[in-house]
């Protein structure tokens, strides 16, 4: 009953962030916004009545009479003749947001050449997901052994290994070896091309093949920057679980010292160790500009910083609330695990 009530709870507080996220985006950029979404009423009513040629004027000034009478009446009913800052314009932008509703792009299109906003980011966004959920799984598993054998074996070789590559490897940003891994592998030796997009179509059966080829090189990249960090932060966590009472008791009942690394302490480790692994998931996502930019991937992040270069507003708008969204839900599912992991939460004491 108590993580029922804390999970309701947390789910409320969550759903409260992502709506005073997207009144504070509207707000910072609701101006530009309003001025492109009614550029855009004209540009849509002055090509359909010069695509229509059944319709015939008398003089050039009937035409543009007929038009911005066109251009008020569609103005009226979108509900943009009401200021952008007015408390229903704010609501229905809202409203739109929240169901995916972010209007066309003004610059960008996707793949088939729409300018559909929530069709250019859904062929994105799975792009995304695949790499760096890829690339967090790998990171993780690989972090998580590793962090465990140096946290029991505090001073030994192993340790300071893996605490000096963590250290050395955090300290690059990802784009300086990213040009570096590309230059290395794509040019000196290419053995992977120095652009993550697949020059085929996306309706090529070969497509997907030739996708994950693509996705090797910032996929190892990733994993190289990341999982030394993971390992020490797990290392952290286990030295002190090796140091409390019951793996003492574990190690006097003559229990393998393999099982109680990996089974009685890592699983005693695992509640803090869940929470920074799904930050770490949509940390990634969020962090995706670069690295896509720098590879080309044909991913949200790519998209993120074609938008920014161009202000395509209805684009920023529509990817920094799918990101936003995916962060929430991940601390959600971060919050679940944590609680069905932790007694405490299960039971709502503060002691196990």
């Amino acid at each position: 009953m108590a993580l029922k009530r804390y999970l309701a709870t947390r789910a409320v507080t969550l759903f409260g962030v992502l709506m005073i996220t997207l009144l504070l985006t509207i707000l910072m950029v609701g101006s530009n916004m309003d001025t492109i979404l009614k550029k855009g009423v004209v540009i849509d009513v002055t090509t359909e009545i010069n695509a229509n040629q059944e319709m015939h004027f008398s003089s050039a000034e009937e035409r543009q009479i007929f038009i911005q009478s066109q251009i008020d009446q569609r103005t009226k009913i979108l509900g943009l003749d009401e200021p952008w800052y007015s408390p229903q314009r704010i609501a229905l932008t809202m409203y739109k947001i929240l169901f995916l509703d972010f209007g066309h792009a003004t610059f960008l299109t996707s793949d088939s050449g729409s300018s559909d906003v929530k069709e250019i980011i859904l062929e994105k966004l799975p792009k995304t997901i695949l790499l760096f959920t890829t690339a967090t799984i790998i990171i993780s598993v690989i972090g998580i052994f590793l962090g465990a054998l140096a946290g029991s074996k505090v001073g030994s070789k192993i340790d300071r290994i893996t605490s000096s590559f963590a250290i050395i490897s955090s300290s690059f940003p990802v784009w300086w070896i990213g040009i570096l891994m590309i230059f290395i592998f794509a040019f000196v030796y290419p053995i992977f091309p120095a652009r993550a997009t697949p020059s085929i179509p996306s309706s090529d059966p070969n497509y997907i093949v030739s996708l994950l080829y693509h996705m090797t090189l910032p996929l190892i990249t990733i994993v190289i920057i990341g999982f030394g960090s993971w390992a020490y932060l797990v290392r952290n966590f286990m030295v002190g679980v090796m140091q409390e009472d019951f793996i003492v008791a574990k190690r006097i009942m003559g229990i393998s010292k393999k099982k109680i690394i990996y089974v009685h302490a890592l699983k005693n480790a695992a509640p803090p160790i869940v929470t920074i692994l799904a930050l770490s998931l949509s940390g990634s996502l969020g962090g995706a500009i670069i690295t896509e930019a720098v590879f080309d991937w044909p991913g949200i992040g790519r998209l993120y910083f074609e938008a920014i270069s161009v202000m395509d507003l209805p684009v920023i708008i529509g990817a920094t609330y799918m990101l936003t969204v995916f962060f929430l839900i991940s601390i959600f599912v971060a919050d679940l695990l944590y609680g069905y992991l932790d007694p405490r939460i299960r039971t709502g004491t503060n002691s196990l």
